[in-house]
């Protein structure tokens, strides 16, 4: 295993700190480029479509009060998604590094800013994503077996850490497996889709529209729902940048990145609304709101005895979504590492299968502990804010790098309204959520807030005790910037 920039083929197996290893016919290591545009595409469509859209999509519904309300925020949630696709698709057509958020905000705004996001993600919001989608996967892999009786919790949290663990043995053995079980799963998550969306379309032609008459009738809904409705429907969305976080491994990125957003987007968004249009031809707004897990309710109700497959096929577009999540992640903490942020260790690639070991694994042992806890999804709503925060501040990078930098390359090029409309509305659902949800989004914001003394605490300070430099690889605020010395090197 060596760091990115170190050479293979060395005569010692390993080598101390004070010792440089002799190396012959020296060639670098680094991560190949395997990401074609099908790739790119399921990755994108293979991480956005997850369990959300089978099993509660309800969050929008409740803080819009109407069906025709809810529909178009669905709507505008894949135009504001695909508004902040496309702007992702210049910043990665532009900065051709891996990393996504964290190296946009890097080159924008600085290592501090960088610093806290990738704080955040690190200790927070990844582990609990992966977490939940993991939970998901167990209780809908399981459900078939212990139907109709409920699920042991024990056996949920098992049968999801097994997953989990799968996920990242394949991520650690091959790029090429772990793109070829995405693609494999996109298809999968589609088909789901289509065994919701055609007999739906069939029932509205057969003229069960009851459900959508007086669809946007006035509601005591106030504006404070419109945050929590947004945060909902963008979370379904959310995968959409994944794509960015692997742009070196992408083939051709400066045509592939634009082409996989937009066919992904479109695709998507298309899928989204036509999902839920077919849900309101068999369920009122009540039904919908009481359902615990909305897909499993519309089949039961039209394809009867063949309802048991969707539980397989929610349970599989979760372990997507697990796929592709950690794949792309991975990749952050890698760049991170290679810049100074994180423990030297983490940019290391394995000499044999060309992937991140320790970037795939550093976040295991957080996630499994998780998964065993009982108040895991309100880590997530602490977070909510923290996620979009960034994700608006990365983009109004791309709005500063314009007139800080406007002779950088940019092979595909947005227009200017896109990028401020998107990281506007991002902005301001984040300051309405701390008005709309103070305690939630106040925790969050603390949270957040952690990073600054751990930037100061493990990249700034470079009098540290040196046992905290060897665990950290890190000697002083500069160092990422730099060839970092080796902590240990195996072939």
């Amino acid at each position: 295993m060596h760091s990115d920039k170190t050479k293979t083929n060395c005569q010692n197996t390993s080598v101390s700190l004070r010792q440089e290893p002799k190396c012959e016919n020296k060639i670098d290591v680094m991560l190949k480029k395997k990401v074609t545009l099908l790739r790119g595409i399921s990755m994108i469509i293979g991480t956005i479509i997850g369990a959300g859209i089978f099993i509660s999509p309800k969050g929008i519904l409740q803080h819009t009060g109407t069906v025709g309300a809810s529909l178009a925020m669905w709507a505008a949630c894949g135009v504001l998604s695909l508004f902040g696709a496309l702007s992702y698709a210049e910043l990665g057509t532009s900065i051709k590094k891996s990393g996504g958020h964290y190296i946009y905000i890097l080159e924008a705004f600085g290592p501090l800013t960088a610093f806290v996001m990738l704080w955040v993600e690190l200790i927070v919001i990844r582990p609990a994503s992966i977490a939940v989608i993991s939970l998901a996967f167990g209780q809908y892999i399981l459900e078939p077996i212990f139907m109709p009786c409920a699920v042991p919790d024990i056996a949920i949290k098992i049968v999801s850490t097994v997953g989990i663990t799968l996920v990242m043995f394949i991520n650690s053995m091959s790029v090429s497996w772990t793109a070829r079980l995405q693609i494999f799963l996109t298809f999968c998550k589609l088909a789901a889709i289509l065994i919701m969306v055609i007999p739906g379309m069939i029932q509205l032609f057969k003229g069960e529209t009851q459900n959508f008459k007086e669809s946007f009738s006035v509601t005591d809904v106030s504006i404070t729902g419109l945050p929590l409705a947004f945060y909902s429907g963008l979370y379904a969305y959310a995968g959409w940048f994944y794509l960015n976080f692997v742009t070196e491994e992408v083939e051709k990125p400066e045509k592939n990145i634009p082409l996989a957003i937009c066919i992904s987007m479109t695709i998507v968004t298309i899928a989204y609304v036509l999902t839920n249009v077919a849900y309101f031809t068999v369920m009122n707004p009540q039904e919908l709101l009481a359902s615990e897990a909305v897909a499993v309710t519309f089949a039961e109700r039209l394809l009867g005895k063949f309802f048991i497959a969707v539980p397989v096929f929610v349970a599989l577009s979760c372990f997507g979504s697990m796929n592709g999540g950690i794949f792309a992640v991975t990749r952050m903490y890698y760049v991170a590492s290679r810049e100074g942020h994180l423990p030297e260790i983490l940019s290391m690639i394995n000499v044999r299968k060309h992937t991140p070991l320790p970037a795939v694994i550093v976040s295991y042992p957080l996630t499994v502990l998780l998964m065993f806890m009982s108040d895991i999804y309100s880590l997530l709503n602490f977070l909510s804010f923290a996620r979009w925060l960034f994700i608006g501040l990365s983009v109004s990078g791309l709005i500063y790098l314009r007139y800080k930098r406007p002779d950088m390359p940019r092979p595909f090029k947005v227009p200017l309204f896109i990028p401020t409309f998107f990281s506007f509305t991002c902005l301001f659902i984040v300051a309405l959520s701390l008005y709309a949800d103070p305690t939630n989004a106040g925790i969050g914001f603390a949270i957040t807030l952690t990073g600054i003394p751990a930037y100061y605490l493990f990249v700034v300070w470079d009098s540290k005790p040196k046992s905290t430099n060897f665990i950290w690889g890190i000697t002083g605020q500069d160092t990422g910037r730099e060839k970092l010395p080796s902590l240990l090197e195996i072939i």
